[in-house]
């Protein structure tokens, strides 16, 4: 499964951060890593669930976790 991440609002509270985990969790999604300089997460999530994720009203965008390079 791919992993995404998901950037919570900046103006999510902690409650509504983790509602946002336990709805990634109940559409069949797996919790990795948790970040502190952002609000949110990283998700293992089925390809074709994602957009649920997109649509929760306490995420502002979710992104396939990819590697990043420099020059």
């Amino acid at each position: 499964m791919p992993t995404y991440i998901v950037t919570c609002k900046p103006d999510a509270s902690a409650d509504q951060i983790a509602a946002a985990k336990k709805h990634a969790e109940d559409q069949g999604g797996k919790i990795g890593h948790e970040y502190n300089l952002i609000k949110g997460f990283s998700v293992e999530f089925p390809k074709d669930s994602i957009s649920t994720m997109e649509s929760h009203e306490h995420v502002k965008a979710v992104e396939l976790d990819q590697e990043v390079k420099t020059q």
